[in-house]
């Protein structure tokens, strides 16, 4: 049987999905290596020849080395106070059980699908002159960005940590207690260990996710404040210097690669730990020692609300009074002219977009999750997988500038001159959700154990009614909460969108950011009215895939 299996890849079933695998593999060499790769050139290769004399001068830069710091302590701190206030958050939305524990669930995943820029537009509302806490002086500092990346990211700890705590068995808990260990010795010498791939894995992610953020920083960090992304972007399309921002492409690339095989190395130890437990893990009630716990989780819930609620409340108040008025103007394509089409022709252009991005991240997404759990017994195979694995989560950390950018200046010529076409802006959105397809779908692959694969072709199923027999069962939920997934997330696409929309054909994160940079109290009201609607959109998106929740595997 291990040598059947071992040379599965060569034969009847195998062959047919490893061509099907060429799919996916043509969709990223051509629309993320070759505009990756055309940004670089154009930065290394100025005149068809490597010079890399800038280099130094680029990394020498005081304003280089002031991003390149600002960008890590950022995210290092980000990445901090998120697992300090996750953690406990993990602990009681997945190993208590209370009234409300799904909505308290639905609430603290909200933000990691929110537009970016959107997050921006809540923060800025809050903390700005006016807001209810722009007492505390904190707008046009640091302090908003760290607050924001808290926000965005807390739900990949608490998914990520708690998908796993949720599933681990008590029985080495209760036996260490049991022998005299209080709650904290448990879970340092218990708990905590068990938690450690996932820990990591969470850690990682956001640390990646916080020196990516595009929209985020580019709202609230202005002139002063900057990451290696929004540098690449102002090298890009302010100062046309694209060996600067090649270089700093390279350095954030090297980093991501780093980061990626960190994650997936702890990723593997995860699933292996999710395979293992026992079904023993049934939530239970609250107890006197879980109130510093769930203390921190009203916090957080608190967290989570107050910029949203400042955001709804802001985007209500006209002048002393409260007003729709500003809603109204969406639906007025002369309401201002700062913009070519009205806020609800957008909206319909990102959803029309959005369905698009979503049926290709789907597609391909399925088939390369298909090919990455499957688990050879050659070395070379394995490896094989494993350098397809990393290749499609390339994309999460790349600058989504570099890519938006490199898809005009390579996508420029026959047979692929697309510049001008609306294909662009839902195929970018697809590469933005494809990796996050693939890291819900793969992960419930790889649990199906494969004996049940052999024990149905042992009872003469065909190799391809073996596959559906054992998996399509498992299959079917996480599906459709992956289709709602990419669905949010490619509505709320901004990096990479902001270079590709067309003037007449916008996203809604586009007429955002378009509206919050131009003066006046009018545009500031249509931004926050619109960031509200995009919101609402989806925030009920995830409210569904909260309900289709993939199990003990988390979707991150």
């Amino acid at each position: 049987m291990s040598k059947r299996r071992a040379t599965a890849y060569l034969s009847g079933p195998g062959i047919a999905l490893g061509l099907a695998s060429l799919v996916p593999i043509a969709f990223l060499a051509i629309f993320f290596l070759l505009p990756v790769g055309g940004m670089l050139a154009r930065g290394f290769l100025p005149e068809g020849r490597l010079d890399l004399s800038g280099v130094p001068e680029v990394l020498g830069r005081a304003r280089t080395l002031r991003v390149l710091w600002f960008t890590v302590w950022s995210s290092a701190a980000g990445t901090v106070l998120t697992l300090v206030l996750g953690l406990p958050v993990a602990f009681v939305l997945y190993r208590l059980r209370f009234p409300g524990r799904g909505l308290l669930r639905a609430i603290v995943v909200m933000p990691f699908v929110l537009p970016t820029v959107v997050v921006g537009v809540m923060f800025r509302s809050l903390l700005s002159k006016g807001g209810p806490l722009g007492a505390l002086g904190w707008d046009g500092t640091w302090v908003p960005i760290l607050l924001a990346f808290v926000f965005f990211n807390l739900a990949v700890v608490v998914r990520t940590v708690g998908g796993m705590w949720e599933g681990l068995d008590r029985r080495a808990e209760e036996s260490a207690a049991g022998l005299g260990a209080n709650p904290w010795q448990v879970w340092r010498t218990v708990t905590l260990p068990a938690l450690a791939p996932a820990v990591v894995s969470a850690a990682t992610l956001v640390f990646l996710f916080c020196s990516t953020a595009f929209g985020v920083v580019l709202t609230l960090g202005g002139l002063r404040y900057g990451t290696i992304e929004t540098e690449i972007y102002l090298l890009t399309t302010q100062f046309l210097d694209l060996q600067g921002a090649a270089v700093l492409s390279v350095l954030q690339l090297v980093a991501v690669v780093v980061m990626l095989a960190v994650a997936a190395r702890t990723r593997r130890s995860r699933e292996g730990a999710v395979q293992r437990v026992g079904a023993s893990a049934a939530a239970r009630p609250p107890r006197r020692h879980d109130i510093p716990a769930l203390a921190v989780t009203a916090l957080a819930v608190g967290f989570v609300l107050l910029p949203v609620g400042s955001l709804v409340v802001r985007s209500l108040r006209v002048g002393d009074g409260w007003s729709l008025r500003y809603y109204r103007a969406l639906t007025d394509p002369e309401a201002t002219p700062a913009l070519r089409v009205s806020v609800m022709e957008a909206v319909e252009n990102s959803l029309r977009t959005a369905v698009d991005a979503t049926v290709l991240a789907m597609i391909l997404g399925l088939i390369v999750s298909i090919v990455v759990s499957r688990r050879p017994r050659g070395i070379g195979w394995r490896r094989v997988i494993s350098s397809l694995d990393g290749a499609f989560m390339l994309p999460l950390g790349i600058s989504a500038v570099t890519v938006g950018f490199g898809f005009l200046i390579t996508l420029d010529r026959p047979p692929l001159d697309l510049r001008s076409s609306p294909v662009l802006v839902p195929i970018a959105q697809a590469m933005v959700a494809l990796p996050l397809v693939v890291r819900t779908l793969a992960p419930v692959l790889r649990s199906v154990d494969p004996r049940q694969r052999e024990a149905a072709a042992a009872l003469g199923a065909s190799p391809w009614r073996s596959a559906w027999t054992a998996e399509a069962p498992v299959l079917a939920r996480p599906l459709l909460a992956a289709t709602g997934f990419a669905f949010a997330v490619s509505l709320g696409e901004f990096g990479a969108t902001s270079f590709l929309a067309r003037p007449d054909r916008p996203t809604v994160p586009v007429i955002i950011y378009q509206l919050i940079s131009r003066p006046g109290v009018e545009h500031l009201g249509m931004a926050l009215a619109a960031s509200v609607v995009l919101s609402l959109l989806t925030v009920t998106v995830m409210g569904v895939v909260e309900r289709l929740r993939v199990g003990s595997v988390g979707t991150f």
